[in-house]
């Protein structure tokens, strides 16, 4: 895992899977591997929203502030999942908080630099808004599950498409 590069994870991720060796390269471009201990604080609600990651190992609880509650969690994101779609619409500003459950390694990806790339490269661009409205559709879903039940969130290791 460690001795991999950014280009080899980015085309291991499931949310990548089927791009062509071209446009992940392009992408790989924007970003870098990251790695968070366990309680780190990854991104905060309401925060400037400029970046995102593609998980390849550990979890990442999403929470949000609830009004009359605090803070809830939401759900538990794991390896093949994606974390942060903020930076794609303005205001920019992060809509949940997200933690580190544990060791996590991921790569992360420049937000304006990602808006750029796809930009200018429309048929990239088409396909990675289209993987990211599924990753925001099922995130709300998801969120208004959990807020309807008392419960605690399970793990989510299901990768977008």
């Amino acid at each position: 895992m460690l001795s991999e590069t950014t280009y080899d994870l980015l085309a291991a991720h499931p949310f990548l899977r089927g791009l062509s060796p071209h446009q992940v390269d392009k992408l790989s471009i924007w970003g870098h591997t990251t790695h968070f201990h366990s309680g780190t604080r990854i991104l905060a609600e309401g925060g400037r929203a400029d970046r995102f990651w593609l998980i390849d190992d550990g979890e990442v609880t999403l929470s949000a502030s609830i009004p009359g509650r605090g803070e809830v969690e939401l759900e538990i994101l794991g390896p093949g999942a994606v974390l942060g779609w903020s930076w794609l619409f303005p205001p920019y500003k992060w809509q949940y908080s997200a933690t580190a459950r544990g060791a996590v390694h991921a790569v992360v990806l420049d937000g304006p630099g990602v808006r750029e790339l796809c930009e200018n490269d429309r048929s990239l661009g088409y396909i990675v808004m289209n993987r990211f409205l599924g990753v925001v559709v099922d995130r709300l879903q998801r969120t208004r599950l959990q807020l309807a039940t008392t419960g605690r969130p399970e793990p989510n290791e299901r990768s977008t498409p």
